[in-house]
């Protein structure tokens, strides 16, 4: 599916419309950063990417590269039709707190199996999260996890406007 109001992509730049359905997963090692509470909490080059239509990327994060000290595990969980049951994370830095900003899969389907145990986290929630030191924009809408650098263009799922889910 094309849409009329995609925006073309400049010079080393991606557009959402063209990543595939069902979505691919790839490693990347972009440094990824995420700060929560003035904590570094994720340090890594050793990141994978999930990519599909209508979502800028979301980043999966080995826990080795994670400061685990900082995630509480909830009830809380989801069903991705893609991925499998995803179960959360409480991120408590300190004083500060926020439920469920995290995901993980510890029984993916066959074709994410790569991303077993690896976290996800809604930038949305975090102080800052950062592409090779680019800070991310958080995907519009609270039930999405995109990250959108400058080199990933829309409309993106979640807009605002005569568009969005």
């Amino acid at each position: 599916m094309i849409r009329e109001d995609r925006i073309e992509p400049g010079f080393g730049q991606e557009s959402v419309w063209d990543y595939p359905r069902p979505p691919r997963l790839e490693d990347t090692n972009k440094h990824i950063q995420i700060v929560f509470n003035g904590v570094t909490i994720v340090d890594t080059h050793s990141a994978k990417r999930v990519l599909e239509t209508s979502h800028p990327p979301g980043y999966y994060i080995p826990p080795t590269d994670i400061k685990m000290e900082y995630l509480i595990l909830t009830p809380q969980s989801s069903f991705c039709e893609w991925k499998g049951r995803a179960n959360y994370y409480t991120i408590r830095v300190s004083d500060k707190e926020v439920q469920n900003a995290a995901w993980f899969y510890s029984n993916p389907t066959d074709n994410f199996t790569s991303i077993k145990d690896y976290v996800a986290f809604y930038p949305h929630l975090m102080d800052a999260c950062y592409v090779n030191e680019e800070k991310v924009q958080p995907q519009p809408g609270n039930f999405y996890g995109g990250w959108i650098t400058s080199d990933i263009v829309g409309p993106f799922k979640g807009g605002f406007g005569s568009w969005g889910w």
